[in-house]
């Protein structure tokens, strides 16, 4: 097992090394975590093998996500919320060497005078980062808690309010009040670009629902269609829908995955109506939790980690034995994955941000838990590994492959 120094080799070193050589991919992963008390980076050999620890960055700060922009693969954005500055962006071009503040963090404008519609808001902590389409190098979008929408056009540096939604009173009666049920704060958070059109923009709102534009933000709606809701509320307001995570097929565009506050979805554009694949789920272990994970090669492939969905809202690993679960046909069935992971007593939560996959073949799969332990698969999720404990309370977990 690879510690948290990177000091020794995992059981199958040779075998991975054949392996690694035999697809002539020299990169290696990187692994941005984002916790509550820090952020650190862990560096895989070619391999993933050995990891390399540098950190911890900004010991002490709340980091809600850490991204690496893969249009030059050396800027760092990390979200922070910290004790003396409160809610702001720091930036790095040399891979976390160094850092510096953005001159304008994302910040709401001032509530018109007057209108009484749209009280003024502050941004609590920024939750998302997406970087801006391959063509737009400098583009990034971030979203808050309280939900707002973000841009940035000179590569973090300063912010500036984007789209029409912060402040359309239709949609500020569908984000509800600060106080609305998500622990932390409501969030608006799965900010997507189209890989194919800069203009065509996905978001989910917790609450609020899923949203698309297609003419870059002057305009969005929602996609609500078949989606569930909590038993007593009307799924045809916007604002009783809890979107946890929305991920994008990188190997077909017109597909997404979804998991949410009541179930498993699958959309297939140009529908407009989700597929509810949660309901293959064993029944013992149902279809909540937060994050989803999609093969970046195989449209059919998915990856989730339930959560126990019980009327009380435990939400740690069901009986305290966590597992992955695969589906490789789209969601018709659905396969558990636990090797090497906890048998019993592992009563931690794997939040929205916290699971992520490289690009290697085979796929690397990536969890961090709020128990601050790191887990890593080579396989598939085929066999687990735990390659770091003790962090704190993990927030988010993104894979980023360096020449």
């Amino acid at each position: 097992m690879a510690q948290q120094t990177g000091e020794t080799a995992g059981p199958k070193a040779g075998e991975n090394h054949q392996r690694a050589a035999a697809i002539g991919d020299l990169r290696h992963v990187v692994l941005l975590v984002a916790t509550r008390k820090g952020a650190w980076l862990y560096h895989g050999d070619a391999a993933r093998e050995q990891w390399r620890v540098d950190g911890p960055h900004f010991l002490g700060h709340i980091i809600s996500h850490l991204v690496l922009d893969p249009r030059d693969g050396r800027t760092l954005l990390a979200a922070a919320k910290t004790g003396h500055l409160g809610p702001t962006i720091f930036r790095s071009t040399d891979l976390g060497r160094s850092w510096s503040e953005a001159r304008r963090p994302p910040a709401f404008a001032p509530a018109p005078d007057g209108n009484q519609a749209l009280a003024g808001r502050s941004v609590d902590h920024t939750f998302w980062l997406t970087p801006g389409h391959a063509d737009e190098t400098d583009v990034w979008y971030a979203g808050t808690s309280p939900q707002g929408l973000f841009r940035s056009e000179d590569g973090g540096v300063s912010w500036a309010p984007f789209s029409c939604i912060n402040d359309d009173p239709q949609y500020r009666q569908w984000m509800g009040s600060a106080q609305d049920g998500t622990p932390d704060g409501p969030k608006l958070h799965s900010i997507i670009v189209d890989p194919r059109d800069a203009a065509h923009l996905y978001l989910a709102m917790s609450g609020g629902g899923v949203h698309e534009s297609v003419d870059c933000g002057q305009t969005f709606r929602p996609l609500l269609d078949q989606l569930q809701v909590v038993e007593g509320f009307d799924r045809n307001d916007a604002t009783f829908h809890d979107p946890h995570c929305v991920r994008l097929c990188p190997s077909n565009p017109d597909r997404l995955y979804q998991q949410n506050h009541c179930g498993i979805y699958r959309l297939d554009r140009p529908s407009e109506q989700w597929l509810n694949i949660g309901k293959n789920m064993p029944p013992a272990v149902g279809d909540v939790g937060f994050p989803m994970v999609v093969h970046p090669r195989d449209a059919d492939t998915a990856w989730v980690l339930p959560m126990d969905g019980t009327s009380v809202w435990p939400r740690t690993s069901p009986d305290g034995k966590p597992a992955v679960y695969v589906t490789r046909d789209g969601g018709s069935r659905w396969q558990r994955l636990d090797a090497g992971l906890p048998a019993s007593q592992a009563w931690w939560t794997v939040k929205r941000q916290a699971m992520t996959a490289d690009g290697l073949e085979p796929v690397g799969l990536y969890f961090g838990t709020t128990s601050g332990e790191l887990w890593m698969s080579d396989n598939d999720g085929q066999q687990w590994q735990c390659i770091a404990r003790h962090l704190p309370e993990i927030y988010a977990v993104e894979a980023a492959l360096l020449a």
